[in-house]
């Protein structure tokens, strides 16, 4: 019967630690299974990571994969003010309204307004950022470009 006190692994589970430089009786004295001499037999030797033997490394074979990403890069959401046409006139546009339509996502990221196609109704539109042409276009539509600082929500 198997117990608490009478618990054993698996016969081949545990291995003994390999015991190396205590001399040729155990097998693994003399060079203490690092082969002869040179950079790798050291200790704290070999070479660097991304080391290849002298060839030209893969880091510089590949320039494109080098760089860095921009950790404070503000990812916005953009809306085109051709999109904004769904609204009727005279509406004040919000982050709320716009995922309520479906044209963006949600109210996390910040959203700004780009001028592609033509505006054919006032609307008061708030957003974090708007592109100078569609702050224009805008405007000439008979409406507003209110920029809003970003308050991030949970959706």
């Amino acid at each position: 019967m198997v117990s608490q006190n009478n618990l054993t692994s698996a016969p081949g589970s545990r291995k003994a630690r390999k015991v190396v430089g205590r001399g040729d009786s155990n097998g693994h004295g003399n060079f203490s299974g690092r082969g002869c001499k040179g950079q790798k037999s050291r200790a704290g030797g070999g070479p660097r990571p991304g080391f290849e033997g002298g060839q030209l490394p893969m880091i510089k074979r590949l320039p494109e994969k080098r760089g860095f990403t921009n950790i404070f890069r503000v990812e916005y959401a953009p809306v085109n003010i051709e999109q904004l046409n769904v609204f009727d006139a005279d509406t004040e546009v919000t982050a709320e309204k716009l995922v309520a339509a479906g044209l963006i996502k949600s109210t996390k990221q910040p959203i700004k307004i780009l001028a592609d196609g033509e505006l054919t109704r006032p609307l008061t539109v708030k957003a974090e950022k708007f592109s100078a042409s569609a702050k224009a276009k805008i405007e000439a539509a008979g409406g507003k470009a209110e920029e809003v600082a970003h308050a991030a929500k949970a959706d």
